[in-house]
Order: structure tokens, then sequence, then C-alpha cells
């Protein structure tokens, strides 16, 4: 079955991502506001704006499938998303120095004209290595943290902020391609290519076994 798929994302590590799948993929960028509400937890505001971004783009893809995602970084149940500037990304940094916490991802699957709406939610634990100060004001530094829900990439080769991660180590870069797979597969379309390996040649990452999340 083939099907028009537009990746709502103007975040460059998804647009790769999506890339490797070996599908015809079109592109564009969103812009909505990424601030949690009064109150809201990790987990709905993650839904929330995966949700918002797909429906942002819908009035100009009416006969696509628009594939959006958001990642928040969860810490002791309150949402870091994006840091605002290098000295919110230096505190949570430091916040998240030698302790666990959960990165939820959100991906959604909406088709504007047949009102059609499929969506996964993805749930990782991360433990975080005790880097020292120096290492956070180099990362800091770099510019790296600033698009990035907690301040980190978890693939980045210098930095290496994480000591250890169970299970979808793509969920932490920012989209569970295992999620995305699932959701495509719904409307019957494979994929012509094996994810599990997708993860160790991009990351060498050994997937322990599919993680598809948790339908919404």
């Amino acid at each position: 079955m083939h099907i028009e798929l537009l990746l709502a994302s103007q975040s460059p590590r998804r647009r790769e991502m999506i890339a490797w799948l070996g599908l015809p993929v079109s592109l564009v960028g969103v812009d909505i506001v990424e601030e949690p509400l009064k109150t809201e937890s990790p987990l709905t505001m993650t839904t929330r704006l995966a949700r918002a971004k797909a429906h942002a783009v819908a009035a100009s893809a009416r006969e696509a499938w628009i594939l959006a995602a958001d990642t928040v970084v969860d810490l002791d149940n309150l949402p870091l998303g994006k840091p605002r500037d290098p000295a919110e990304a230096r505190a949570m940094l430091r916040r998240l120095r030698g302790r666990p916490h959960a990165v939820h991802t959100t991906v959604v699957l909406y088709h504007p004209q047949a009102q059609q709406e499929l969506g996964r939610r993805v749930t990782t634990q991360v433990l975080m290595r005790p880097y020292t100060d120096a290492e956070i004001e180099a990362y800091v530094a770099s510019r790296d943290p600033m698009d990035k829900a907690g301040a980190y990439a978890i693939q980045h080769t210098v930095f290496q902020p994480v000591a250890r991660v169970e299970r979808c180590y793509t969920n932490v870069v920012g989209l569970p391609l295992c999620a995305v797979a699932a959701l495509l597969a719904a409307w019957n379309l494979a994929l012509p290519v094996d994810i599990p390996s997708l993860c160790l040649t991009h990351f060498n990452y050994a997937c322990p076994g599919p993680d598809i999340g948790e339908s919404l």
C-alpha cells in the first residue's frame, strides 16, 4: 500500500532518522509553543504537543499522512523541555547528573481528509553518568544542548552523558523507530529495512527487542 507521508518537524535528527526508513517522505517545519501547561504531567505534555504539531500543518496537507513527534524528559514527574538559554541548559544538566530519569516520546500519524489519527507513546528509562562541571561547561559552550529536551543528546560522541539506557535508544534521540513502524504497519505499509539493524549501524546500539510503546 502506498501512502503520502509528511514529517512535521524542524528537528534535524528526526529528519535524518526518518530518511533511514527507506520511504518517500516530504518535510515541513512546524512552529508551536513547547511549554508545559500549569500542573501538566510530562506524559500529558508530550501527547498534547505531538498532536498539536500534526494538526498545525493539516491545512496544507489534506491528502497526506502527517507524522509528528514530541519528546519530553521526565525528572521526578516534572517535564524538562528544550532549554531557553545556556544558563537553563547548565541547570538541567546539573539536575540530571548521576540520576535516573524517563524520556517520553509521542508519535502521531494523522490524515486530515479522512479524519483518522493513530498514536503511540514510548517511555525509556535513562541513567546519566556523573559528568563534571567542566564537562557541562564545554558541552553548553558547543551549543548542542539548545534544541534538545533535557539539554542533552544521548548520541553525542564527545560528551556521552548517558551511563545506561533501557530499551528504545532511538526514543531518547527523539524518534522511536519501532513505534513509527507500528503506526505504518497499521495501514499495511511494511518498511523495507530492519530497525534493530539501523540502531546497530547508526548508534552502535544492540536493540534488546522491538519497543512499540502504548497506543493512545
